[in-house]
C-alpha cells in the first residue's frame, strides 16, 4: 500500500477547496519547516484567513484535525531534511579541493542528481512508462527554456514507439491534438517562469480527455495542479539554477523503465529503425 505523502494530498484535493483554503494549501506546502512549529493563529495570520479556514483544510483533506494534519506535515519535513543532509554530506565528502570551475560545476551537478532523488517517486515513474506504452498517441510538449529536455523525450519515445508528436519551443499545431482520446498521453514541461502556451495546452489535452503527465518543480505549479501524475525536480533554486539536467535525468528514469516493461516490442522497433537507417546511408558509421 502505497502511503500519500502530504504534498500529494493537498494536491489531490486542491481542485475541491475554496479560495482561502488553497491560499492556506500553497502556504503549507512550499514552507514546511514554518508549518510543522506555526500554532494555527500564526498560520492564519501569515496567510491572511481566518483561524476556521486552517480548521476546515484539514477535514477537507479527510483528516481528524488540525493536529493531524500537523503532524503529517512534520512527519514530511523531517524526511526530507534527512534525505537532503544525506546528500549534502555525500558531496561534500566527495568535493575537490581545487578551485579548477569545471571540477566544481560537476560537483553542482551530482548535487543536483542527489537531491533529485529525493524528489522522485519511484510508483510515479513505473506508471508513467505503463501510460506512455499503453498510449494511442503520445504528445510531448515544452516550450523556451523548456524545450530542450521536451525535444531529447520526444526525440527518444520515436525510438521506442510509434505516433509520437511534439512541440516547437514557441507553440505547438492544434490539428496535432485533434485525434486525441482517452487512450492518448500529454506530457508537458514547464518550469518557472510558466508559459501560457503549456497551460492552454494542458487544458486543450484534458478537454480530450487525454492523460496529462506534467514535469515541473512542484505540485501545485500551473499545469501540476491539472496533472493525472506530477514529477516535480524541487523548488531548490540553488541547487536547480538550470532546469534541464534534472528534466533530462527524469526522462531517462522513464525511458529506462520503458525499456524494462516493453522489451521485445521496443526491440522490434528498434531492429526496422535500423534497417531505414542502413538504407537510407543516414549514419556515416
Amino acid at each position: 500500500m502505497i502511503t500519500k505523502t502530504f504534498q500529494h494530498l493537498i494536491k489531490e484535493k486542491y481542485p475541491d477547496l475554496s479560495p482561502g483554503q488553497k491560499k492556506v494549501a500553497e502556504f503549507l506546502v512550499t514552507s514546511l519547516e514554518q508549518s510543522s512549529l506555526y500554532t494555527i493563529s500564526q498560520i492564519s495570520r501569515e496567510v491572511g484567513v481566518s483561524e476556521t479556514t486552517v480548521i476546515r483544510l484539514a477535514y477537507a483533506l479527510g483528516l481528524n484535525s488540525f493536529s493531524e494534519m500537523q503532524k503529517m506535515i512534520r512527519e514530511e519535513m523531517l524526511s526530507y531534511k534527512y534525505h537532503s543532509s544525506q546528500s549534502i554530506s555525500i558531496s561534500e565528502r566527495e568535493e575537490v579541493k581545487d578551485t579548477n570551475i569545471f571540477a566544481h560545476s560537476i560537483q553542482h551537478e551530482k548535487r543536483m542528481l542527489d537531491y533529485l532523488v529525493n524528489q522522485v517517486r519511484e510508483e510515479d515513474i513505473w506508471k508513467t512508462a505503463e501510460l506512455l506504452i499503453k498510449a494511442d498517441r503520445v504528445f510531448v510538449g515544452g516550450f523556451r527554456e523548456s524545450y530542450t529536455a521536451a525535444y531529447w523525450l520526444y526525440y527518444t519515445l520515436n525510438q521506442l514507439r510509434d505516433h509520437v508528436f511534439g512541440s516547437s519551443p514557441t507553440g505547438y499545431i492544434p490539428e496535432t491534438l485533434c485525434n486525441f482520446t482517452e487512450n492518448s498521453v500529454v506530457i508537458l514541461f514547464s518550469q518557472p517562469r510558466y508559459s501560457k502556451e503549456s497551460l492552454v495546452l494542458a487544458e486543450q489535452a484534458i478537454k480530450q480527455k487525454a492523460t496529462l503527465i506534467a514535469m515541473t518543480d512542484r505540485p501545485l505549479s500551473p499545469i501540476g495542479q491539472l496533472a493525472t501524475i506530477t514529477l516535480t525536480i524541487g523548488e531548490n533554486t540553488e541547487i536547480f539554477s538550470d532546469h534541464v539536467l534534472p528534466h533530462l535525468s527524469l526522462s531517462q528514469l522513464i525511458v529506462m523503465a520503458m525499456h524494462q516493461k516493453d522489451q521485445e516490442n521496443i526491440r522490434e522497433r528498434q531492429e526496422k529503425l535500423e534497417q531505414i537507417y542502413n538504407h537510407t546511408g543516414m549514419f556515416i558509421e
